[in-house]
């Protein structure tokens, strides 16, 4: 199956471990070298009623990947999320 990558940004990724729904993609790493994607981001959870703070973003290796449908992406996460901190903005 060919998808591009502003494809999988409106797809939403569900675990099938546990059923929890992550959110929809965000970014995804890609090695630049090879052009394979190693992982994909979804934004994590809003903390105080959704205004201030976000915690960290879930970075799912491409591995976890189970299957990639027309509206969502199963994976398979056993356990806790990978996650990453999101990039710091400077405001101006």
């Amino acid at each position: 199956m060919r998808c591009r990558v502003r494809e999988l940004r409106y797809k939403e990724v569900i675990n099938i471990c546990d059923g929890l729904r992550l959110g929809c993609v965000c970014d995804v790493a890609v090695n630049t070298a090879t052009g394979q994607v190693l992982a994909i981001m979804v934004p994590g959870p809003c903390r105080f009623l959704g205004l201030f703070l976000r915690e960290d973003d879930y970075l799912i290796p491409w591995e976890c990947i189970r299957r990639i449908g027309d509206d969502i992406i199963l994976v398979e996460v056993p356990g806790d999320y990978r996650r990453e901190k999101p990039p710091r903005r400077l405001w101006v």
